[in-house]
C-alpha cells in the first residue's frame, strides 16, 4: 500500500510490491507533511551531508532515543530497529522544508560520525546524547561530558539504567 501524498507506479512491478521511495538514496516516507529518512550507520553521514548540500542549512536537533521497551516502534518495512537510534531534525530556511534523519544503532556498538562538520551548531547536542544515552560521535572535536560530572558512572536516559533519588532536605522557616 503507498503512503498517503506517493503515487504509486502500477506498471513498475506488477508481481511484486512497488518500491518504496528514496531521497538522497536511501529509505524516505512522509509523516505528517515531513520527509524522514531512514539511512544506515554507514550511510548516516554521506545523506547528512547531501541534505546539507540540497539547502538543509540548518540542524535544529540531534537526539537520542532508546527502544530498549519500544522495540515495536513504527519502522518502514526494511529497516530493523535496533535499541537505540539517533534522530537528526534538518530545516531549509529558503524552500521552507523540514527533513527528519533517524538511523539505528546497536547497543553492542553505540557509535555513529559527528554532523559538527556540517552543522557546527550540533556540537552540544551531540554532546548531550552521548553524556546521557551513551552513544559516541566519532570525529567529535569535544566528546567530554556536558551534563554530568565527568565521574559519573553510567548514562542516565537509558531504560535500564537505575532509578533513583535524592533526598531532599527542608530548612524550618523561622516564625512558623
Amino acid at each position: 500500500m503507498a503512503d498517503e501524498g506517493v503515487e504509486a507506479d502500477d506498471t513498475a512491478l506488477p508481481t511484486e510490491a512497488a518500491e518504496q521511495p528514496t531521497m538522497f538514496g536511501v529509505l524516505c516516507t512522509d509523516e505528517r507533511g515531513q520527509q524522514v529518512l531512514y539511512p544506515s550507520r554507514d550511510e548516516y553521514l554521506d545523506v547528512v551531508g547531501m541534505a546539507a548540500a540540497d539547502g538543509f542549512e540548518l540542524c535544529i536537533d540531534v537526539c537520542a532515543v532508546d527502544g530498549l521497551t519500544n522495540r515495536s516502534r513504527a519502522l518502514p518495512s526494511g529497516i530493523e530497529p535496533e535499541r537505540f537510534e539517533v534522530v537528526v531534525n534538518l530545516l531549509d530556511l529558503r524552500g521552507r522544508r523540514r527533513l527528519r534523519v533517524r538511523t539505528q544503532v546497536p547497543a553492542d556498538d553505540p557509535q555513529v560520525p559527528s554532523v559538527v562538520g556540517l552543522y557546527p551548531g550540533a556540537e552540544a547536542p551531540e554532546r548531550e546524547a552521548a553524556d546521557l544515552f551513551g552513544i559516541g560521535f566519532s570525529d567529535h572535536p569535544d566528546p567530554s561530558r556536558i551534563l554530568m560530572p565527568p565521574d559519573w558512572d553510567g548514562h542516565p536516559l537509558r531504560k535500564d539504567y537505575a532509578i533513583g533519588a535524592i533526598p531532599v532536605q527542608f530548612k524550618a522557616v523561622e516564625g512558623r
